[in-house]
């Protein structure tokens, strides 16, 4: 038989187009249906690279008796959480409820209005203690929708007003450098002084946290703090999590960083290439760049979501067999396959990272990769009204809105694409985006329509929150001088959000680092030269500074007249460089020598 999911946009839901299970994608067919019947809504929430995933598909949604059952007593829905994130983040919200252990896949059983009232991740297809088995909960959530249905509606109702309680934020003053500094080094204190990184296996990258700690407030203020980070980028770099065509995957098993869950994600390698340029640690950099254009990037110019972490060997399927292989073996046998969605908001990181390298590193070509991503992004993922959307796949857009974090991210890419390439257009889309990102556009509707609440949890795991990634391309707009509302906008959420961030720095990496940004004067260093190759372009592309602008005249000319004041008054003059501390700024040097690469 085949479902309801051939159909779809996600890799991963057409690759349970063929199970018994009479699969639902997210919308509001599922919920009609459920209402119709008047029975639970299952929903499994997965993504194409993950490998529990994968076992569970294999061992109960293959099985004809557990789908049964599945089929007689849900609605199941199956959906890609990197399509849904917001989805996904509402029912791991949930689901903490029920158990400490989150993860995917995650198993949520819903009223028919979607309210969650039971949660639970991997579960086996026959009990193995203290899990019990998959068909054994299946059918004691069913008698207890039979037998004690008030007692779970009254338990969905709780936990939804309990979440919404818990959205509610303190508003509190900006935290000063010495704040920052201090949630810095409790960070530190549990760096792993013996193999780098911090805590003990499972083992992450932390990307959001690591970008944190090398804050200039930080190097300032709290240096073994910040000399942690680079610690953990050379552990990382020189271990097991890199393969040796230098991306690296998602997180490692044990302590020392070996045995590493073989996934290898857009979101952590884009991160970490960002990491690495600002160690100085420029092998690693370019390898992750040949890794994200070589078997990331797709026909088009976006770059997919993932590899996955099993692929075929001698006809089994290979949870990392692939990468253990030496790169010079792996040409005889078929690559672990690419979630080829593009999606907005992981590109826009994309985006940014290999802008920003093209220009440390003097490689153009990655640059005009950045500007191809963000080509396609911008075209291809719109819906028939022109809105931008979550993702799409082969050209084709999906359903899914974006999110606030997919504008904030992307246009803090195309931010840094109109400074790396000079060109002021880039920087207008990016402020519409961002405007639109702070007017509130966005948001699921299905769960908007059902009262289900959206995740409070405004942290920064993987990749920055929503919150996060506004506020920082926020900060951006105003350091290009679009104005000080912006500014204003960044303080109002770190403002939001200090108190919880203070008090627990690993869950806020990208806000703090915002903090710290906002707490210290800007250095922008402006380039108007007719020559973008030159001397005086290259010290200013070296210098450690928040902007870093080479324009010719007229590009500085149509920034300024595009609102951005930074580059007001300077095209004037060529072959001038610009060094300003919030937009004050230095008499020009014409000498490279005259402008410090130092803050």
């Amino acid at each position: 038989m085949t479902n309801r999911l051939a159909d779809t946009l996600s890799p991963y839901l057409r690759a349970h187009a063929d199970n018994p299970v009479e699969w639902y994608p997210w919308g509001e067919e599922a919920f009609a249906e459920a209402q119709r019947r008047d029975v639970p809504l299952l929903i499994s929430i997965g993504y194409s690279t993950c490998h529990w995933c994968h076992v569970m598909a294999r061992e109960s949604f293959a099985d004809p008796a557990t789908a049964a059952l599945m089929n007689d007593g849900f609605v199941a829905v199956k959906v890609d959480r990197e399509e849904h994130p917001e989805v996904d983040g509402a029912y791991m919200a949930a689901a903490s409820a029920f158990t400490q252990n989150l993860g995917w896949p995650l198993t949520v059983f819903a009223t028919p209005r979607g309210r969650a009232f039971y949660a639970g991740t991997y579960w086996p297809p026959e009990a193995r203690p203290p899990m019990p088995a998959f068909r054994d909960v299946l059918a004691a959530v069913q008698e207890a929708w039979t037998l004690r249905r008030a007692q779970a509606e009254e338990s969905a109702d709780a936990v939804t007003d309990a979440l919404a309680r818990a959205a509610e934020s303190v508003p509190s003053d900006l935290p000063d450098p010495a704040a920052i500094a201090a949630a810095a080094e409790t960070i530190a204190a549990r760096e792993d002084r013996a193999f780098g990184g911090y805590g003990s296996a499972p083992k992450f990258p932390v990307a959001t946290t690591l970008r944190f700690l090398q804050d200039p407030l930080i190097r300032q203020h709290a240096p073994d703090a910040a000399a942690s980070a680079q610690r953990a980028l050379t552990a990382m770099a020189g271990s097991a999590l890199r393969d040796e065509d230098g991306g690296f995957f998602r997180y490692a098993t044990q302590r020392d960083w070996t045995v590493p869950h073989y996934e290898r994600m857009l979101t952590d390698n884009a991160q970490l290439l960002e990491v690495a340029l600002d160690a100085g640690d420029h092998g690693t950099a370019r390898g992750i760049a040949t890794f994200l254009l070589a078997t990331l990037q797709r026909d088009g110019g976006g770059f997919g979501s993932a590899q996955d972490s099993e692929s075929w060997i001698d006809g089994a399927r290979s949870e990392g067999g692939y990468y253990l292989r030496p790169v010079s073996e792996r040409a005889e046998l078929q690559p672990p396959a690419v979630d080829g969605k593009v999606i907005t908001g992981w590109n826009g990181l994309a985006i940014k990272a290999l802008a920003r390298a093209g220009v440390v590193l003097d490689e153009p070509s990655w640059i005009d990769a950045a500007a191809a991503a963000a080509v396609h992004v911008l075209h291809v993922n719109r819906d028939a009204s022109g809105a931008l959307v979550r993702a799409s796949l082969d050209g084709v857009p999906s359903a899914a809105v974006a999110t606030a974090a997919d504008l904030g991210l992307l246009a803090d890419g195309l931010f840094a694409l109109a400074t790396a390439t000079g060109e002021p257009s880039w920087a207008m889309t990016a402020r519409g985006l961002l405007d639109d990102a702070l007017e509130g556009v966005g948001g699921d509707p299905l769960l908007t329509a059902n009262g289900i609440a959206t995740s409070p949890d405004e942290t920064d795991g993987d990749l920055p929150s929503d919150a996060s990634a506004v506020a920082a391309a926020s900060l951006t707009a105003w350091r290009l001088g679009a104005g000080d509302r912006y500014r204003e906008a960044a303080a109002a959420t770190v403002r939001s959000l200090a108190v919880r961030a203070v008090e627990q720095p690993f869950a806020h990496g990208s806000l703090l680092r915002l903090a710290a940004g906002l707490a210290s004067a800007p250095r922008q260093v402006v380039t108007v030269t007719a020559d973008p190759a030159g001397a005086l372009a290259g010290a200013a592309r070296r210098t450690d500074a928040d902007v870093i602008a080479v324009v010719t005249p007229a590009q500085a000319e149509a920034f300024a007249r595009a609102g951005f004041e930074l580059f007001e008054g300077k095209a004037a003059f060529a072959e001038r460089a610009y060094d300003c501390h919030a937009f004050v700024c230095r008499l020009p040097v014409s000498d490279p020598a005259a402008l410090s690469a130092t803050r």
